[in-house]
C-alpha cells in the first residue's frame, strides 16, 4: 500500500502544534510522492500548506477513523502514535468522563480531581468474577485480574502505581487494597482486611504533605503484600517504605506544608489530654509555618486527627504508646522553636536558659535540660590521642538541630511501621501474595536534588522491568498464536542504570567524597565531569560547575550538586543520640537504642531508609557504629533491588497515574503536562513496542462480520470456512504479505492496515449509499411529476364544479324567496286573528268563574252553620246523661252500704253461739288424751331423774367441798390478789389501746374520704376536660369533612401509599435480620464444625444442658402456658430472651419495676408479722404445751368431717347441675339444631361454670370460719366443765315457783354455753381482726406519710424551678401517676382475660365430655334396642372412622424425622399428595393436641425445625430439594393457621375440616417460627436460582444474537485481550436462560408451591436479571449501540412473552425490567436535537439522571455514518433531569432481596382423606 494511496483526499492528519500540542488537519488534495507540501484545512476552515522535506519524508501522522475514537484500549487504535494516544484519551477525559483507559497491560488513570461514585461496594460487585477486557477499565479490574491469575495460577501478583506527585497514586492503590478486602474477606474474625484499609489514613498522616502539585502529596514509597491462604482469604499483610523525605520535617517551599500529623496534632492541641504538649496553633511553629498558608481547603485536620488515632486503636497501638508517639512529635516542634544566638565571635552560639521550647523539648522526651543545651551548641572530636571539645557557629548549631529532628522523625516513623506491620503480621502460612507498589514517578523541577535523582533511578529501574515485561507479553502472544516473529527493538535503558550504579558510577563517586574528610559537592561534580564526561547519557551543562546533566529514558533532567553529600551522610551527633538513648521514657530511648538502629539498618535493607551517624575524625571502633557508615544512596541502592527482586518473581500489573493539569482543576486536560507524563511513565514506548510488531488482532469470526461486505458473493458460496474465505480476501485486498499473519485463533496486523480497511469499507459503503441515493432521488421526482399532473386535474374538476353549483345555487334563492314572502304574509294575518279570538274566550271565562265561586261560598257558608248546629246539640245531651247516671250510682252506694251493716251483724250473733265453738273444738278431746299420757311418762321419768341428781348433788358436793379446800390452800400459797389487779390493769391498757386505735382510725378513715373527695373532683375535672376536648375533636372532625373530597381521597392514598412503603421497608428490615440471623447462624454451625476437628482428643467431656434447641434455633422464646402472674410471665420473659430485648419494652420494664416495689411492701409487712408472731408464740407457748394434743386431735376431726360434708354435697350440687346443663343441651339440640341455640347453650353452661365456681369459693371459706370457730369452742371446753358444776350447785331458777323439768334446764344450760362459747369465740375473731386491720391502718399511715414526704421534696424542688419547668414538672408527674394506673387496669384486664381464655377451655373440654356421653348414651339406647328387638342375632363391633390423626410414641420420633425429613427425597413422594410430608407431620401434632401433651408438641415441632435446617444445610445447592421443603414448610404453617381454631381462618373450611382443629394448644409462637425458616428457605432457593442464571445473563441477554443479521454492524471486538479468558466456550442463549426458567417454575408447580410465592420468586429473578445486565450495559463501551438496542429489546420481550404463556403476569416481574427496556430505547433513540431530549427524559423515568447520562457517553456508533452523541447534547439532558432527586448510585444492587409475603392458602383436604404410603417406611404411625 503506497503513501499515495493513504495521503488522499479527505483523508485527517495530526500536525504539531505549540500549544495543542498536535493539532487535526485535512487534506484537500492528493498527495503524490515528491510534493514538497500538504494542503491541508484546519478545522477552523482555514487553509494550510504544511512543508515536507523529500529526502526524510516526514509525512504528518495519520488519525484514525472516527469509529475508533475512544476505544477502551490504545493499543485497538489502528494508527499508534503519540497524537492518537493523546486525542483518545483527551476524547474519554473530557466528553465522556472516563478517567481509565487502557495501553496494553497499563491502565491510564488519569485524576479528575473530583469524587466520581465509581468506587462503591455496587461496583466493586459488578467487577469481581469479570475478564478484564469485558469491562470497561477500571482499578477494579485490574485487582480482579491480578486476584484471578493468583488463584488460577498460584503466582504471586503485584500492582505498581507510579505517577508523578498529584497524579492519585495513593487512591488508586487504595482502592486496589479495598478491592482485595472486599473480595478476599478474612475467614476468621480477625478483620484483618480492616486493619489493612486502617493502615492508609496513618500513613497518611506520617507520610504526605501539601506540595505546590498535590494537597496529599506521598513522601515516600510504599509496597504492601498483601497475604492470603489457600482458600485467597486475606490473612495478613506486610509494608516496606522507601526513601521518606526528611528534609521535609525541617523546611518546607512556598505554599507547601510539612507532614500532615503537625497541623493534626495542632488543630486538636485543645484537647484536655493533649495540655501537657503546650502546644498551640501550627502558625506558632517554625517547622508548620515556612510555606505560608497552614491550612487546606475542605480538609478538616481535627477530624483527621481522630480517624488517625482510631485507625491506631484499631491496629492495637496502646494509648501509652500514642502519647508517647504524639509526644515525641510535639518536642519535635518545640526543637524547631529552640532560639540558637550567636556569639559576637561568630565561631560559637548560646541557648537561653529561659528557652521555654527547649524545656518542653527535654520534658517531653524525658532528657536533661543542660545536657541538651551543651550539646546543641558543641561537638566532640575524637582523635587518636585527645578527645576536643569544639564549639559550633549559630549556623552550625540550627544544622545540627535540623539534623536530630529530621532523624528523630525518621526513627519515629520506621516505628510506628514496624508496628503496623505487627498488627498485620499472621502466624498462618501464607500461600500467595499480590503486592501494591505505591512509588513515585519521574520528576523533574527548575531545582533538582538528591530526592529527585534517586526516585528517577528508582524509575529507570522499573521502566526497565516493564519493557522486558512488554516485550515478553508480546513475544509470548505470537508464539501462542504460531505465527513468525522476528525480535522487536525496544529502548533499553540499561546504559543508564550503568551510569548511576554500576562501579564508579554516580552512587559510588558520591560515597567515596563522602568518605573522605574534606570532600565538597564541587570536588564531587568535578570527579563526575572527569569520569563520565564522555558517557551519552551524561551531559555538563555549559553555564555551571556544581550541575550535571542525566539523560534519562523519559526525559533529561539537571541535577544541582548542592547538598547531595550532606543529604548522602545524613550526619547526626552522637552526643545527641546517646543524650537521647538515656531517656527516661522507655519508648524513645528504645528508638535510639544500638539494638534498634541494627534493627533499623535491617528494616532499611527491606526499604526503610534510617540515619547514619558519622563521626569526622577517628575509625569506627565500636561495633555498633558500623550502621551509621552506610550512606542513604547504599541504603536505596539495595532496598531497590531487593524490591526489583520481588517484582521480577511475581506478575506484575501496571498502573500509570497521569495528572491533566497544574491548577487541581476538575475535568481540564492540558495537552502539555499529558503528554509530558505520557512520556514519562512509559505509555508510550508501549505504544513503540506494539506498534513494532503486529498490534492489531482480529478472531475469525469478528473480522468476517465486520468486513462482509468487502468479500464477493462467490467466495461466500464456495469456500463454508470462514478462515479460508478472510485468507483469500486479505490476499486479494492487501498486496503486501508483511502487514498481517494468519494465527491459530486470529488474525494480525501491522499498524496502519485496520485503518485501511475501513477506509476500503467505508468507500464500499460510501458507493453503495451513492447507488441508493441516486435510485431514491429518481424515483422521487417521478413521483413528484405524478402527484402534480393529478393535483391540476383536480384543480381543473373542482373549479367547472364550483361555478355549475353557484348558477344553481342563485336559482334555488330566487325561489325561496317568493315562498318566504308569500309564507309570511300568511302568518301575520293569521298571528291577527289568533289574537282577537284568545282575547273574547279569556274574557268569557273569567265572568263564568265569578258567578260559580259565588254560588259555591254561598253553599259552603249553609253547611257550616249545620254542623256547629249538630255538636251544640250532641253536648247539651251527653251533659244531661252524666248528671242522671252519677245520681243513680249515689243511689245504689248507700243501699249496698246499709245491706253490708245488716249482714254483719248477724254474723257477730253467730258467732257467740255454742255450736261454732264445737265446730271449732273437733278432736281437741284426742289431743289432750295424748298428752296427759305424755306428761304421765315424763313424771316417772323426771322421779328417775330426781333420784339420780340427788346422788350426783351429794357426790358434787363432796368435790366441790375438796376443790374449795385445795383452792384456800393455792391461794395461801401464791398471792391471788395481786395476780387479778395485774390482769385487770391489762385489760385496762388493752382497751385505753383499743380506744386510741379506734380514734386513729377515725382519724385515718376521715383523711382518706377528704383524699378520695379531692381525687373524685379532680376525676371529674379532668372527665370534664375530656368531653370539652371530645367535643373539639367532633367540631374539627366535622369541619374536615365539610373539606373537598377529592383532597380528602387524595391525601389518603398518599397516606395509604406511604403506609405501604413503610410496611414494605419494614418487612425488608426484618427479613434482612432473618437472612442475617441464618448466615450468622451458618457461620456458627461452621465454626462449631471446625471447632469439633480441632478439639477431637480422647478422654471424658460433658454433653451440654437439654436445653430446647427450638430456642437456639429461633430469635422467639416459647412462652409457658401455666397459669402464673403477669408479673411472673413478665419476668420470665426478660430471663429467657434477655436484659437487651426486654429493655426495649418500656410497658414490661414499669411492670417490673412495680413489682418490685410491691415485693419489697410484702415483705416488710411479712417480716414485721413474723416478729408480732414470735412475741406472740413467746407468751402463749407454756399454755400451747397443755392443750396441744387435745386441740390438734379434735379440731382435726372436726375439720376433716366438716370438709367430707362439704365437699359431698358440692359434689351432689355439682352433678345434679351437670345433668341439668346436660338435659338443656340435649333438649336444645333436639328441638333446633341452629347457631343461636347452640350459641345460647354455650353460654348458660358458661354461667352455670362461673356461679358454680363462685359458690364453692364461698363455702371453702365458710368452712375455714366454722374451722376457726371449732378450734376455739375446743380451747375453752375444760372451763366449761367446771363452770358447769359450779352453776348447777349454787345457782337458784329464778322462777322457783313453777315447775321447770330439769333436763329441760340442763339442756338450756348447755346451750347457753354453748353460745357464750361461739360469742367469745367471735370476739375473739373480731379483736383479732381488728388489731390486724389497726396494724394495716398503721402501714398505710407510714406509707402515706413516705409518699407525703416525698411530695413534700418534690413540692420544694418544683418551687425553686421557673414556671415552665413547674408545669413540664407537673405534666410529667401526672403522666407517671395515669401510667400506673393505666398499668393495674392493663394488669387487671389481662387478668379478667386469661381467667376468660382458661374457662373457655374448660368449657370446650366439657362439652367435649358432654358430647362424648351423649354419643355413648345414644349407642346404648340403640344397642338396648337392637337387642331387645332381635335378641338371637349377633352384634358385631363397628370400626371406627379415621379422624385424621396419628399416633407415635416418644421414643419412635427420630426414626419419624429421619424417614420424614432427613433421608426423603422429593422423587419418593412425587406422585402422592402434593405437600404429604407437611400434613402427615400436622396429623401427628394434632393428636399431641388431641392428648393435652403439650411436652411432645414442643419436641416434635423442634425437631422438625432443626432436621428441616440440617436438610437444607446438607444440599445447599439443590434448587428441588430446597423447593420441596419450602412448599412443605409454608403447607405447614398455612396447616397450623387453618386448623388454629381463629375464625379469621376458618372461612374456608369445611364442617370436617372443622373437626380437625387443635383442641388445645395455641401454636401462635411456632407459626411465627415457621415463618421465619419460609423466609430463610426463601432466600437460600433465590441464591441457588441466582447462582445459577447469573453467569449466563450477560451472553444471552447482551451478547448473543437472537435476531439474525445485526451482526454485521456490530462493534469491532478489542475486548477479549485478558489473559485470565478462559480456553471453554461459555457462552448462553437466551433459549438457555427460558430452558432454566421453564425447569424452576416447573419443579415448584410440581411440588405444590403456592402460586402467589411462585410469583415473587420469578419477580426475585427478573429483577437480578435487570440488574446484571444493566449494570454490565453501564460498565461496557462495546454494547452501547445502536444494534445491541434492538437485540435486547428483542430478547426482553421473550421473557415478557414467556411470562405471559406461565400466567406471571400479575407478578411484578414485568414491571422490575422496566429500567432494561428504557436503557433498550434509549440505545434506539434519535440523539440531536432539544426535542430529542425531552423525549428522552419523559420515556426513561425508571433510569437515574446518572445512568442516562453514563449510557449517553458510552454510546459507540456502529459505523462512520452515524453521528456520536455530543457533550451538548448531554449538557442538554443533565439541564433537563436537574430537577429529578435520584439516588447518587450509578449500578444497581443485584443483590437485592424483596421482601417476601406468605399469603394464608387454606386447603381443601382433609386429614381424613390423606394416604400414608408404603414407601415412606412410617408403619410405626397409628391412625386415630
Amino acid at each position: 500500500m503506497s503513501v499515495s494511496e493513504l495521503y488522499t483526499k479527505y483523508t485527517r492528519v495530526w500536525i504539531p502544534d505549540p500549544e495543542e500540542v498536535w493539532k487535526s488537519a485535512e487534506i484537500i488534495k492528493d498527495y503524490k510522492e515528491g510534493d514538497k507540501t500538504l494542503h491541508l484545512k484546519l478545522e477552523d476552515e482555514t487553509v494550510l500548506e504544511y512543508p515536507i522535506n523529500p529526502e526524510a519524508n516526514e509525512l504528518p501522522f495519520l488519525r484514525n477513523p472516527d469509529i475508533l475514537v475512544g476505544e477502551n484500549d490504545l493499543t485497538a487504535l489502528s494508527y499508534l502514535h503519540e497524537p492518537a494516544v493523546l486525542h483518545n484519551l483527551k476524547v474519554r477525559f473530557l466528553e465522556s468522563n472516563h478517567i481509565y483507559t487502557y495501553c496494553g497491560i497499563v491502565l491510564v488513570a488519569i485524576n479528575p480531581y473530583e469524587q466520581l461514585p465509581i468506587y462503591g461496594q455496587d461496583v466493586i460487585y459488578a467487577y469481581s468474577g469479570q475478564n478484564m477486557g469485558d469491562m470497561d477499565p477500571h482499578i477494579f479490574a485490574v485487582a480482579e485480574e491480578a486476584y484471578k491469575q493468583m488463584a488460577r495460577d498460584e503466582k504471586n501478583q503485584s500492582i505498581i502505581v507510579s505517577g508523578e506527585s498529584g497524579a492519585g497514586k495513593t487512591v488508586s492503590a487504595k482502592y486496589a487494597m479495598r478491592f482485595f478486602a472486599s473480595v478476599g474477606g478474612s475467614s476468621s474474625e480477625t478483620n484483618i482486611e480492616e486493619k489493612v484499609l486502617a493502615s492508609s489514613p496513618i500513613m497518611e498522616s506520617i507520610g504526605n504533605a501539601k506540595t505546590t502539585r498535590n494537597d496529599n502529596s506521598s513522601r515516600f514509597g510504599k509496597y504492601i503484600q498483601i497475604g492470603f491462604d489457600k482458600r485467597y482469604h486475606i490473612i495478613g499483610a506486610n509494608m516496606r517504605t522507601y526513601l521518606l523525605e526528611k528534609s521535609r520535617v525541617v523546611f518546607q517551599a512556598e505554599d507547601e506544608r510539612n507532614y500532615h500529623i503537625f497541623y493534626q496534632l495542632c488543630a486538636s492541641s485543645g484537647l484536655p489530654e493533649f495540655k501537657d504538649l503546650s502546644l498551640t496553633c501550627a502558625e506558632d511553629f517554625f517547622y508548620t509555618a515556612q510555606g505560608g498558608d497552614t491550612s487546606i481547603d475542605g480538609v478538616d485536620d481535627a477530624s483527621d486527627f481522630e480517624k488517625t488515632r482510631q485507625a491506631f486503636t484499631l491496629l492495637g497501638v496502646k494509648e501509652s504508646h500514642q502519647m508517647a508517639i504524639f509526644k515525641i512529635l510535639a518536642a519535635i516542634l518545640h526543637l524547631g522553636n529552640v532560639d540558637v544566638q550567636p556569639e559576637r565571635d561568630g565561631e560559637s552560639c548560646t541557648i537561653l536558659k529561659q528557652d521555654e521550647h527547649l524545656h518542653n523539648f527535654c520534658r517531653l522526651l524525658g532528657v536533661e535540660h543542660s545536657q541538651m543545651e551543651h550539646w546543641l551548641c558543641h561537638r566532640k572530636l575524637v582523635t587518636t590521642s585527645e578527645t576536643y571539645i569544639k564549639t559550633m557557629s549559630a549556623q552550625q548549631a540550627v544544622n545540627a538541630r535540623n539534623a536530630l529532628a529530621k532523624h528523630i522523625y525518621a526513627q519515629l516513623f520506621n516505628w510506628i511501621v514496624q508496628h503496623i506491620n505487627k498488627a498485620l503480621y499472621t502466624t498462618v502460612k501464607q500461600h500467595s501474595f499480590i503486592g501494591v507498589l505505591d512509588i513515585y514517578g519521574f520528576e523533574t523541577f527548575e531545582v533538582n536534588s538528591f530526592e529527585q535523582f534517586c526516585i528517577n533511578y528508582a524509575n529507570e529501574k522499573l521502566q526497565q522491568q516493564f519493557n522486558l515485561h512488554v516485550f515478553k507479553l508480546e513475544q509470548e502472544e505470537y508464539m501462542k498464536e504460531q505465527i513468525p516473529w522476528t525480535l522487536i527493538d525496544f529502548y533499553d535503558n540499561q546504559p543508564c542504570i550503568d551510569l548511576i550504579e554500576a562501579k564508579l558510577g554516580i552512587f559510588d563517586l558520591l560515597d567515596e567524597e563522602c568518605k573522605v574528610p574534606k570532600g565538597t559537592d564541587e570536588n564531587w561534580a568535578q570527579k563526575l565531569y572527569d569520569r563520565h564526561g564522555g558517557s551519552q547519557h551524561f551531559q555538563k551543562p555549559r553555564m555551571s560547575n556544581t550541575s550535571f546533566i542525566v539523560v534519562h529514558f523519559a526525559d533529561k533532567v539537571e541535577y544541582q550538586c548542592d547538598g547531595f553529600l550532606e543529604k548522602n551522610r545524613d550526619t547526626v551527633h552522637e552526643e545527641q543520640i546517646n543524650i537521647l538513648k538515656a531517656s527516661k521514657y522507655p519508648m524513645v530511648a528504645d528508638l535510639f537504642h544500638d539494638g534498634k538502629e541494627g534493627k533499623a539498618g535491617a528494616a532499611a535493607g527491606k526499604g526503610a531508609s534510617s540515619k547514619v551517624n558519622i563521626r569526622s575524625a577517628r575509625p569506627a571502633v565500636k561495633a555498633a557504629n558500623k550502621e551509621h557508615k552506610k550512606t542513604v544512596g547504599h541504603q536505596f541502592r539495595n532496598s531497590l533491588h531487593l524490591l526489583m527482586e520481588t517484582l521480577n518473581a511475581t506478575t506484575p500489573h501496571y498502573v500509570r497515574c497521569i495528572k491533566p493539569n497544574d491548577e487541581k482543576l476538575p475535568f481540564s486536560f492540558d495537552p502539555k503536562r499529558a503528554v509530558q507524563q505520557l512520556r514519562a511513565c512509559g505509555v508510550l514506548e508501549t505504544i513503540r513496542i506494539s506498534a513494532a510488531g503486529y498490534p492489531s488482532r482480529w478472531t475469525y469470526h469478528d473480522f468476517f462480520n465486520r468486513y462482509r461486505v468487502l468479500m464477493k458473493k462467490r467466495d461466500l458460496s464456495k469456500k463454508a470456512d470462514k478462515k479460508a474465505i478472510c485468507k483469500t480476501v486479505l490476499e486479494n485486498l492487501i498486496k503486501d504479505p508483511d502487514k498481517f499473519q494468519f494465527g491459530r485463533t486470529k488474525i494480525f496486523f501491522r499498524a496502519g492496515q485496520v485503518a485501511y480497511l475501513e477506509k476500503l469499507r467505508a468507500d464500499k459503503f460510501r458507493g453503495a449509499t451513492i447507488m441508493i441515493q441516486k435510485t431514491v432521488r429518481g424515483w422521487l421526482q417521478r413521483l413528484k411529476y405524478k402527484r402534480m399532473r393529478e393535483a391540476a386535474i383536480q384543480i381543473q374538476r373542482h373549479t367547472r364544479g364550483h361555478l355549475a353549483r353557484r348558477m344553481a345555487d342563485r336559482l334555488r334563492k330566487t325561489k325561496a324567496a317568493i315562498i318566504f314572502q308569500k309564507q309570511y304574509r300568511m302568518l301575520r294575518i293569521r298571528r291577527a286573528y289568533q289574537m282577537i279570538r284568545g282575547a273574547a274566550i279569556t274574557i268569557q271565562a273569567f265572568t263564568r268563574g265569578m258567578f260559580v265561586r259565588r254560588n259555591f261560598q254561598k253553599l259552603l257558608a249553609e253547611h257550616k252553620a249545620i254542623v256547629i248546629q249538630k255538636h251544640a246539640r250532641a253536648w247539651m245531651a251527653r251533659k244531661h246523661f252524666l248528671r242522671f247516671r252519677c245520681a243513680a250510682v249515689v243511689v245504689q252506694c248507700y243501699f249496698r252500704r246499709m245491706k253490708a251493716r245488716q249482714e254483719l251483724k248477724a254474723l257477730k250473733i253467730e258467732a257467740r253461739s255454742a255450736e261454732h265453738l264445737k265446730r271449732l273444738n273437733v278432736g281437741m278431746e284426742n289431743k289432750v288424751v295424748q298428752l296427759q299420757r305424755k306428761i304421765d311418762e315424763q313424771n316417772k321419768e323426771h322421779k328417775l331423774l330426781n333420784e339420780q341428781l340427788s346422788t350426783a348433788a351429794s357426790v358434787y358436793s363432796l368435790e366441790v367441798e375438796k376443790l374449795k379446800k385445795e383452792l384456800e390452800r393455792f391461794q395461801r400459797k401464791s398471792g391471788d390478789g395481786n395476780q387479778i389487779a395485774s390482769l385487770q390493769e391489762e385489760i385496762d391498757t388493752l382497751r385505753l389501746a383499743l380506744e386510741k386505735a379506734h380514734g386513729e382510725r377515725k382519724i385515718v378513715e376521715d383523711t382518706y374520704m377528704k383524699e378520695k373527695d379531692v381525687l373524685q373532683k379532680r376525676i371529674s375535672d379532668l372527665e370534664e376536660e375530656n368531653t370539652l376536648l371530645k367535643e373539639e375533636k367532633e367540631v374539627l372532625n366535622n369541619s374536615l369533612l365539610c373539606q373537598s373530597e377529592d383532597e380528602f381521597a387524595q391525601n389518603a392514598a398518599e397516606e395509604n401509599i406511604l403506609m405501604k412503603k413503610e410496611l414494605e421497608e419494614e418487612r425488608v428490615r426484618y427479613q434482612n435480620l432473618v437472612k442475617e440471623y441464618s448466615r450468622l447462624e451458618q457461620r456458627y454451625d461452621n465454626l462449631r464444625d471446625e471447632m469439633t476437628v480441632v478439639k477431637q482428643t480422647p478422654g471424658h467431656r460433658r454433653n451440654p444442658s437439654n436445653q430446647s434447641s427450638l430456642e437456639s434455633d429461633s430469635n422467639y422464646p416459647s412462652i409457658s402456658t401455666s397459669e402464673v402472674g403477669d408479673t411472673e410471665d413478665a419476668i420470665q420473659q426478660v430471663e429467657e430472651i434477655g436484659l437487651e430485648k426486654a429493655a426495649m419494652d418500656m410497658t414490661l420494664f414499669l411492670k417490673l419495676q412495680k413489682r418490685v416495689r410491691e415485693l419489697e411492701q410484702e415483705r416488710k409487712k411479712l417480716q414485721t408479722q413474723l416478729e408480732k408472731k414470735e412475741n406472740e408464740s413467746k407468751k402463749s407457748q407454756v399454755i400451747e404445751m397443755k392443750n396441744e394434743m387435745d386441740l390438734d386431735r379434735d379440731t382435726d376431726l372436726a375439720y376433716n368431717s366438716l370438709k367430707r360434708q362439704e365437699l359431698e354435697s358440692e359434689n351432689k350440687k355439682l352433678k345434679n347441675e351437670l345433668n341439668e346443663l346436660r338435659k338443656a343441651i340435649v333438649d336444645r339440640v333436639a328441638q333446633n339444631n341452629s347457631s343461636n341455640d347452640i350459641q345460647d347453650s354455650y353460654s348458660l353452661l358458661l354461667n352455670q361454670l362461673k356461679s358454680a365456681n363462685e359458690e364453692l369459693e364461698v363455702r371453702k371459706e365458710e368452712v375455714l370460719i366454722l374451722r376457726t370457730q371449732i378450734i376455739k369452742a375446743a380451747q375453752q371446753k375444760d372451763t366449761g366443765r367446771n363452770m358447769e358444776s359450779n352453776i348447777n350447785m349454787q345457782t337458784s331458777w329464778p322462777n322457783s315457783d313453777k315447775h321447770v323439768d330439769p333436763e329441760d334446764a340442763i339442756e338450756a344450760y348447755h346451750g347457753v354455753c354453748q353460745t357464750n362459747r361461739l360469742l367469745e369465740a367471735q370476739l375473739q375473731e373480731q379483736r383479732r381482726e381488728h388489731e390486724e386491720e389497726v396494724e394495716t391502718l398503721k402501714d398505710q399511715v407510714e406509707t402515706l406519710r413516705e409518699e407525703m414526704g416525698k411530695q413534700q421534696e418534690i413540692f420544694y424542688q418544683t418551687l425553686q424551678l421557673s414556671p415552665e419547668a413547674q408545669v413540664e414538672f407537673g405534666i410529667q408527674q401526672e403522666i407517671t401517676r395515669l401510667t400506673n394506673e393505666n398499668l393495674d387496669l392493663k394488669e387487671l384486664l389481662e387478668k379478667l382475660e386469661k381467667n376468660e381464655r382458661k374457662l373457655k377451655k374448660q368449657l370446650k373440654i366439657y362439652m367435649k365430655k358432654v358430647q362424648d356421653y351423649e354419643a355413648n348414651q345414644v349407642s346404648v339406647q340403640t344397642e338396648k334396642q337392637r337387642h331387645e328387638l332381635i335378641r338371637q342375632v349377633a352384634v358385631q363391633r363397628k370400626e371406627k372412622e379415621f379422624q385424621g390423626m396419628l399416633e407415635y410414641y416418644k421414643e419412635d420420633e427420630p426414626l419419624l424425622i429421619r424417614n420424614l425429613i432427613t433421608d426423603l427425597k422429593p422423587q419418593t413422594v412425587s406422585a402422592t399428595v402434593p405437600c404429604l410430608p407437611a400434613y402427615i407431620l400436622y396429623m401427628c401434632i394434632r393428636h399431641a393436641d388431641y392428648i393435652n401433651d403439650d411436652h411432645k408438641v414442643h419436641s416434635l415441632l423442634t425437631s422438625t425445625i432443626n432436621g428441616i435446617k440440617k436438610v437444607l444445610k446438607k444440599h445447599h445447592d439443590d434448587f428441588e430439594m430446597t423447593s420441596f421443603w419450602l412448599s412443605n414448610a409454608c403447607r405447614l404453617l398455612h396447616c397450623l393457621k387453618q386448623y388454629s381454631g381463629d375464625t379469621g381462618f376458618m372461612t374456608q373450611n369445611t364442617t370436617k375440616q372443622n373437626e380437625h382443629c387443635l383442641k388445645n394448644f395455641d401454636l401462635t409462637e411456632y407459626r411465627q417460627v415457621l415463618s421465619d425458616l419460609s423466609i430463610q428457605i426463601y432466600q437460600q432457593l433465590i441464591k441457588i436460582a441466582e447462582g445459577v442464571l447469573q453467569p449466563m445473563i450477560v451472553t444471552a441477554v447482551l451478547e448473543n444474537e437472537s435476531i439474525q443479521g445485526l451482526s454485521g454492524v456490530k462493534p469491532m471486538g478489542y475486548r477479549k485481550r485478558s489473559s485470565s479468558t478462559g480456553e471453554g466456550d461459555n457462552t448462553y442463549s437466551l433459549e438457555a436462560i427460558i430452558r432454566q426458567l421453564n425447569m424452576f417454575h416447573g419443579v415448584m408447580c410440581d411440588q405444590g408451591l403456592d402460586p402467589e410465592i411462585i410469583q415473587q420468586v420469578f419477580k426475585q429473578l427478573f429483577y437480578m436479571i435487570n440488574a446484571v445486565a444493566l449494570n454490565n450495559l453501564l460498565l461496557r463501551k462495546d454494547v452501547c449501540s445502536w444494534s445491541t438496542g434492538m437485540q435486547l429489546r428483542f430478547n426482553i420481550s421473550q421473557l415478557e412473552e414467556w411470562l405471559r404463556g406461565k400466567n406471571l403476569q400479575q407478578s411484578g416481574a414485568a414491571e422490575t425490567v422496566e429500567p432494561l427496556i428504557q436503557a433498550a430505547q434509549l440505545l434506539q433513540l434519535k440523539k440531536k436535537t432539544s426535542e430529542d431530549a425531552e423525549a428522552i427524559c419523559s420515556l426513561c423515568t425508571s433510569l437515574t439522571t446518572q445512568q442516562i447520562v453514563k449510557i449517553l457517553n458510552l454510546y459507540t456508533p456502529v459505523n462512520e455514518f452515524e453521528e456520536r452523541v455530543t457533550v451538548s447534547f448531554i449538557r442538554n439532558i443533565q439541564a433537563h433531569l436537574q430537577e429529578r432527586n435520584d439516588p447518587p448510585q450509578l449500578l444497581l444492587d443485584f443483590k437485592y432481596m424483596f421482601p417476601v409475603l406468605f399469603p394464608f392458602n387454606p386447603s381443601s383436604i382433609t386429614m381424613d382423606s390423606i394416604h400414608i404410603p408404603a414407601s415412606l417406611s412410617l408403619e410405626f404411625l397409628n391412625k386415630v
